[in-house]
Parts: C-alpha cells; structure tokens; sequence
C-alpha cells in the first residue's frame, strides 16, 4: 500500500468474481455427480464399448471408427477425471488405458507418430494409476512401436527387453508371448539375428495352448499369428523357410484381422520377391494393397509401395 500498489476493492483482493466462481463450482458439482452415477454396472458397459471397437477396428480400420473413438475417450476421460470412489475409478482407469492404446495403434497405422506417442503417454499413465501391470506393459511395448517407425529400433529393443525384465513374470502367457515376439520384430529390424531368433524361441515355448486369454482381450495370439510374426523378423535374412512360415499363417487368417492380412501378404509378396518369383508375389501385393485401403492403412500403403517399385525393377 505504501507504494500504492493496493488492490482498489479492499474487501474484494481478486475483484468481483462472484458470479463466474459460482458457475465454476456449479459445473464442477454438476460433474462429479454425472461420474458418481457410473457403477460397476456402466464400467461393464464402457468396456464392452470397446472391445466393440476394437473389433470393428481389426475389419474397419481407425479411419471408419475415428469418431466413435474420440466419443469414447472423451467420456470415458470425463468420469475418469471426476470420479471419486477408489475402486470405481481404478476400473475407469483400466478402461481408458485400454482405450488409448487402441488409439496409439490406430495412430500408428495412419503414421500420425506424435499422435501414436501421446496415446500410448496417456494409456501407460492410466494403466499406472489402474495398478494393472499388463496394461502397462502392454501400452511401453506398443510405444516401442512409434520408436521403429521413427527409425529408433535400437531404442525400441532396449525399451522391449526393459519391460520384459520388468513385467515378464507378472504378466498372463499371450502378453509374455507378444513381448517377446515384439522384441524379435524390433531386433530383426536392428538387423540383430541372433537376438530375433532367441526371442522368437521364447515366443514359441511362451504361446499358452488356448488361442485368448479374456484377461489381455488387447491380445489375440495363437501359432498362425505366431507364424505371421516369425515370419515377418526372418524375411529379413533372407531365411528359406519364412515362405511356408507365412503361407501356414495366411491359410489360418479368418478373414477378421484385415490389418494382419495387409502386412501378411506384404511379408509373403517380400519374400518371394527375394526368391525371384514375381509372378507368385503379385496377387499378394494387389490384395494387400486392396486392404489397406480398405482400412486406411498409411503404414502399409508405404510399404506395398516399396514392394511394387521392387517388383518392377525385378522384372525389367
């Protein structure tokens, strides 16, 4: 005061502020009650929402589903964020983190990676809070994901071989069995053969005999995907068998994985381009081309791309 910096309303050091104060908390109370309204009940509901759209996710693509899924995070986000009972907002939280993972794969697949990466930040942080250590586990090792596509597979290893560490022993069969698959991808991509194989060995004696696990529903993993996956990291090296690892998988495709497809036919039309057989790798490229349009798929569209320009020069 003495400098003549006092506040001209004495009574009132903030200004008259009443009226948007009481709007503020008016809305506050007005969202803590909707979230108070979610039971175990809802939770259920919510979480069904999402399997829902993870299976139209794997015929569809993210592209189709794009809206249902912001309106998804956006809720589930909304009563995250004001619930207040412990044990339902733990649920909430396992719900979301679920949710942005699917989000940070779609993200992926459009090459959106810093969308890809705030998804996953976002999944990791509610798996976290949800004390879920699958969840966590699950959200780190597709990060790593946004790591190869940056062009950081020795990152992306370090980051698969960390979690595995960590998690491995806390974690259901299919997530040990994905952990360890996704590091071989990321090894072989390295170029580190001896690392893909001792990790695709894990994979192999990891794989429960049941083909889902309703704990990781995130997870859909049985040997035809395992065979997919082996083949993908050994079309790398050039390995001869990889051809039949991949044609065993594709005849064990039930025509629901549309994504899967695309890059299945895209490590068969690789591999049998390296064996000199054009003709064989055509129609795989055409029908991996159609579904990744189908689903909107920029990550394989790239490389189809590749594949075709590769299929060209081989045949002049």
């Amino acid at each position: 005061m003495l400098f003549g910096l006092a506040p001209l309303d004495l009574a009132s050091p903030t200004g008259d502020h009443g009226g948007s104060h009481q709007e503020q908390a008016d809305e506050l109370t007005a969202r803590i009650e909707a979230a108070a309204a979610i039971d175990l009940t809802m939770v259920m509901i919510l979480t069904t929402e999402t399997n829902n759209l993870r299976l139209m996710d794997r015929r569809l693509g993210g592209a189709a589903i794009a809206d249902k899924m912001r309106a998804q995070i956006a809720q589930l986000e909304g009563v995250h964020r004001h619930a207040i009972r412990p044990g339902i907002r733990a649920q909430l939280a396992h719900v979301l983190s679920e949710t942005a993972a699917l989000a940070g794969w779609q993200a992926l697949d459009t090459c959106a990676l810093s969308d890809a990466w705030d998804h996953h930040e976002h999944a990791i942080s509610a798996a976290r809070e949800a004390e879920n250590p699958a969840l966590l586990a699950y959200a780190c090792g597709q990060q790593a994901y946004v790591l190869i596509d940056l062009g950081r597979p020795a990152e992306a290893t370090e980051l698969l071989q960390h979690v595995r560490t960590t998690y491995d022993r806390r974690v259901p069969g299919h997530l040990r069995t994905w952990l360890a698959a996704a590091e071989a991808e990321a090894a072989a991509i390295l170029g580190d053969e001896a690392t893909c194989r001792t990790a695709l060995d894990q994979a192999a004696a990891l794989l429960p005999g049941d083909d889902a696990d309703p704990h990781v529903p995130y997870v859909s993993l049985n040997t035809h995907h395992l065979a997919r996956w082996r083949g993908n990291c050994l079309v790398r090296f050039g390995d001869p068998d990889t051809i039949e690892d991949l044609r065993s998988a594709l005849a064990g495709m039930d025509g629901t994985y549309n994504r899967a497809e695309a890059g299945l036919r895209c490590d068969l039309a690789h591999a049998l381009l390296a064996m000199g057989e054009l003709d064989a790798a055509q129609p795989h490229l055409y029908r991996a081309d159609q579904l990744a349009t189908t689903i909107g798929s920029r990550r394989h569209g790239r490389r189809i791309k590749e594949l075709m320009r590769a299929a060209t020069r081989g045949s002049r």
